[in-house]
């Protein structure tokens, strides 16, 4: 069906299974594997040699192109001057001493944002 592999491939879960299965998928000579998740710290990535030696090429994208400390004073800028509209993505506020059920909807997959409120 890909003749050979994929050109590209696009991991996003963290899954270290997964990331493995998008590095061996490429294409030998010029497939291209980007991981974007972030898998667990223990997680270890194991492949053959022969997959590195064939050419393919892995690349890593740890909050894409974002950099914190130079673009997130713009984006605080932003957002004061409500020019960027971040409220509507907040799906729960929970108190701090319910912070569990926070993590509970995200694991669920129920919550896209939950802010804690450390005062209550």
């Amino acid at each position: 069906m890909t003749d050979g592999g994929v050109d590209r491939s696009i991991e996003c879960t963290g899954n270290i299974n997964a990331m493995i299965s998008a590095f061996e998928c490429v294409h030998d000579g010029w497939g291209v594997a980007v991981l974007v998740g972030v898998p667990n710290k223990e997680a270890v990535f194991m492949t053959k040699p022969i997959n590195l030696l064939s050419e393919r090429t892995l690349k890593g994208s740890f909050f894409g192109n974002y950099k914190p400390r130079t673009d997130l004073p713009s984006v605080v800028e932003m957002y004061m001057n409500k020019k960027l509209d971040v409220d509507k993505f907040i799906t729960h506020r929970v108190p701090f001493s319910e912070i569990n059920k926070a993590f509970d909807l995200m694991l669920k997959g129920e919550g896209l944002r939950c802010v804690i409120d450390m005062e209550k």
